[in-house]
């Protein structure tokens, strides 16, 4: 990777899945870059960088495409605009809508690649048909060129904001790219929806990061075709409520040395994503996002006095009532000195869409300013973002997120030029003791 340029012409932002994360962001970034409200809990807008020279805004230390080069596109299973799937949303004011109404009602959404048996509580009205999937791709491919010339951009990013499919593990047509490609011809049944989304962004040169926990582009062919194409992917699955706050507190009491005999997690939501993980198989790829983040920060085999006999377990529950606004509660057992038991109870009342429509600008900005820099395959310093983040081959994923954010800073300042730090190493878990201190310290 070199030092990026300054970015050129428009940038075109695709999002498979225009629903409450989708328009939520849509919204927020028309509202920010006509000063109308501030883009809270975006790194890339409010976040610092500490430099030799001092403390810097991560919008003015690296080139980032600016919030009004900006042209936003995407697909849906639903023909709805962006403002009348906000609006079915409910996760805006009406008094935010109505100040970018005329925005988001010109903005509908192409029709979706949809086979509903990876997504079995939702039935799509506005689907695209083909006589199989290798057709399937073409005509995303096509919709992918036709939406970027249409709007006069220079290039694209595709971030998955679309619903969690069932769960599943890579099979052998997941294997290397001939393989998928034929059976893509195929249409071999292991091949979801999201993947020929992301099969199709990898094809036109368009990087790719995930928000869900579906294996869009977590599986050797993708990442294969990723490296051929030279485009930067990344994910999986946004980290936003809950899992936010056990990469938070989960480092916390492994500095101290302090025990765990559990973590219990549950959850209550009513928007669209929480009526498909009411289906038992994607909620099983939720469950399998969200349990790996305590094994991998306190690492149990390591430390067995005081982790090794945690129980883990996190529960969902589709709860209409509640809409947009879930709710997450955590029932944390700890121990202490000489084995004395303690509790923390968590009642987190968040908003999911607003928690995650920052992670889509950023995840938008730095994949491209990665593809301008030269960026190639899993970008694994994008890890912050994630609940279960890729990481290249042969190394262990990051969950810790103070060590993510140390990763993701040391990239960009790599990026800017500082060659101590483009040798320091990536950091570990194993590191974690030393973190608090780390994370405070000027970058010298």
């Amino acid at each position: 990777m070199h030092t990026p340029d300054k970015p050129q012409g428009k940038l075109a932002v695709l999002l498979p899945g225009m629903g409450a994360v989708a328009t939520t962001f849509i919204a927020g970034v028309l509202l920010a870059r006509r000063g109308l409200a501030a883009p809270v809990g975006s790194l890339t807008q409010m976040g610092s960088v500490r430099t030799r020279d001092g403390s810097h805004r991560v919008c003015d230390y690296v080139p980032l495409q600016p919030l009004d080069r900006i042209e936003f596109g995407g697909w849906d299973i639903f023909p709805e605009s962006a403002f009348e799937a906000a609006e079915h949303a409910k996760v805006l004011s009406d008094k935010h809508l109505a100040l970018v109404r005329d925005e988001l009602s010109a903005i509908k959404p192409m029709r979706g690649a949809f086979y509903p048996e990876w997504v079995k509580r939702l039935s799509g009205t506005h689907v695209k048909r083909a006589p199989n999937k290798a057709d399937m791709v073409e005509q995303l491919r096509a919709d992918i060129r036709e939406f970027i010339a249409s709007k006069g951009a220079d290039r694209a990013v595709a971030i998955w904001c679309g619903s969690t499919e069932v769960h599943h593990v890579p099979t052998a047509v997941h294997q290397s790219v001939a393989a998928f490609e034929d059976g893509l011809r195929k249409s071999d049944a292991a091949i979801s929806n999201s993947q020929l989304y992301a099969w199709a962004c990898l094809q036109e040169g368009v990087p790719f990061a995930n928000g869900a926990p579906n294996l869009a582009v977590d599986f050797p062919a993708a990442q294969a075709l990723a490296r051929e194409q030279r485009v930067p992917v990344a994910g999986k699955d946004f980290k936003t409520g809950q899992t936010l706050m056990k990469t938070i507190l989960a480092p916390g009491l492994r500095a101290r040395s302090l025990g765990l005999h559990g973590w219990y997690s549950t959850n209550i939501l009513g928007n669209r994503d929480g009526e498909v993980l009411d289906d038992p198989g994607a909620f099983k790829a939720k469950e399998a996002s969200k349990l790996g983040v305590l094994d991998s920060i306190l690492e149990p085999a390591e430390n067995p006095d005081l982790y090794g006999d945690m129980v883990h377990k996190v529960r969902i529950d589709y709860y209409p009532p509640r809409g947009d606004s879930k709710e997450g509660w955590d029932c944390i057992d700890l121990f202490g000195w000489l084995g004395y038991s303690m509790a923390i109870k968590i009642d987190f009342l968040c908003r999911d869409s607003i928690l995650a429509a920052p992670l889509v600008l950023d995840l938008a900005l730095l994949l491209d300013l990665s593809k301008r820099s030269g960026g190639v395959g899993i970008q694994d310093w994008l890890s912050f973002y994630f609940k279960a983040p890729m990481a290249r081959p042969g190394d262990a994923s990051v969950h810790n997120l103070f060590l993510q954010m140390r990763m993701l800073k040391n990239e960009l300042r790599r990026l800017m030029g500082d060659r101590e730090l483009a040798a320091t190493p990536s950091p570990t878990e194993q590191e974690l003791s030393e973190e608090f201190e780390q994370i405070a310290a000027p970058a010298a």
